[in-house]
């Protein structure tokens, strides 16, 4: 007769079950509210070197805009040279010949954090050397380098798993041991803002931008106009909030459209609490960039602790009316005009007693709550009366441009 053997099993292993072993998180606390920086795509695509980062880091702070909450300095594609001899990427020794560690110290220096730029797929979108099957070995050498941010993009990616790609750099992120911005380069192609919340902190959900605000975007060849990126961003804001953004792409100001239309498209960004990335040649700024990219005012919109993204609630005529709800029981108000020409407008509050009720079930609840009245792109002139919600407001708003104000619930001034 066979003999059982039998194997003595410790009770604190038999009494509990198996525990599952916790999977790597993307790291926590870097995207409270959306990012603020620069990148050097934009405005000159692969045509970078250190001699150019250095030259916007300074540009950065001499100009104000790191005190103004612009703290990623990023380098796109084409920094890449070959891989070593052990797998690891190197910068191309023409362009970076001091190395990426030395740049990130420069930029550390000026208070500053510093970017980077890959691919998912196995060529960049430039050709350069890609992270796919390089994954961990290039977030260590991230780490090693001292980089802060990593815009991670999508080309050469066929037979690729999206989820699976992005997660696994995300992993390898956490395991390298160095707090790193993750943003997701994915142009919205396998719709991220439904999974991605837990692999990045910001996601691309359109294709690349161009320096058009509207009409044909064929300029470079190739891109997508403001207008027709917030059309396919606006609907999206359920899922964006503190710590995971969407991402309509980076700024285009200063890079040739008109004034009017480049304060409309930053609002708009701010409005929609996308990441306010520049993408512009810092050292050589006109006073009306200045005056757009480092209004305060507006900053602050995009960057409310709240992180609620703005709500386009009518449409009429090409004139659109946006609600953004900020912390405190303020609300940011947008007219934004998508013609050509200057239109007019009577603004009855009453007309405007909404309910958000798909994200924060706030109400501006005009019929009972008086707010006072901001504009914050232009400065009040003197004496003038302060304006409030108790009466209608007239407005003009110049064509391809906006109007944005700030509204502020006034206190009770009722006696005792």
């Amino acid at each position: 007769m066979a003999l059982l053997t039998m194997v003595s099993v410790p009770a604190s292993i038999s009494a509990q079950p198996q525990q599952r072993q916790r999977q790597p998180q993307k790291w926590e606390g870097l995207a409270d509210t959306p990012q603020m920086g620069w990148n050097s795509w934009n405005k000159f695509g692969g045509n970078i070197s250190e001699e150019l980062i250095r030259q916007q880091a300074d540009a950065m702070v001499e100009e104000g805009l790191v005190d103004a909450g612009y703290i990623y300095l990023n380098m796109d594609d084409c920094w890449h040279g070959e891989r070593d001899a052990d797998g690891f990427v190197q910068p191309d020794p023409k362009t970076f010949p001091s190395g990426i560690a030395s740049l990130a110290d420069y930029v550390h220096s000026k208070g500053m954090k510093l970017g980077i730029y890959s691919d998912a797929g196995r060529k960049t979108c430039a050709g350069r050397t890609g992270s796919f099957g390089h994954e961990y070995q290039d977030a260590i050498q991230y780490a090693r380098w001292g980089i802060d941010y990593l815009k991670y993009d999508w080309c050469s990616s066929e037979n690729i798993n999206p989820r699976g790609a992005y997660t696994l750099m995300r992993d390898a992120l956490r395991a390298a041991g160095r707090p790193i911005f993750f943003s997701m380069c994915e142009w919205g192609s396998n719709k991220p803002w439904e999974w991605a919340a837990e692999v990045g902190h910001s996601w691309r959900t359109t294709g690349d931008i161009t320096a058009r605000f509207t009409g044909d975007p064929r300029q470079r060849g190739w891109g997508q106009t403001v207008l027709s990126i917030i059309d396919q961003n606006a609907p999206l804001r359920k899922y964006a909030g503190p710590g995971h953004w969407n991402d309509p792409d980076m700024l285009e100001v200063g890079n040739g459209m008109s004034v009017n239309e480049d304060r409309a498209h930053f609002t708009m960004w701010c409005m929609m609490a996308a990441p306010l990335i520049l993408g512009n040649d810092l050292s050589k700024m006109t006073e009306e960039t200045r005056a757009i990219i480092l209004n305060k005012d507006v900053i602050a919109i995009d960057q409310d602790k709240l992180g609620v993204q703005g709500l386009r609630y009518k449409s009429e005529n090409e004139i659109e009316y946006w609600f953004k709800p900020l912390e405190g029981g303020d609300w940011a108000f947008c007219i934004l005009n998508r013609t050509e020409e200057p239109a007019t407008l009577d603004i009855d509050w009453q007309d405007f007693n909404l309910t958000d009720d798909e994200v924060s079930n706030l109400s501006t609840s005009f019929d009972r709550i008086t707010y006072s009245v901001k504009d914050l792109w232009k400065a009040p002139a003197k004496k003038a009366k302060a304006v409030t919600t108790k009466k209608n407001m007239s407005v003009t708003v110049p064509g391809h441009d906006v109007a944005l104000y700030r509204l502020t619930p006034q206190a009770d001034k009722k006696k005792k």
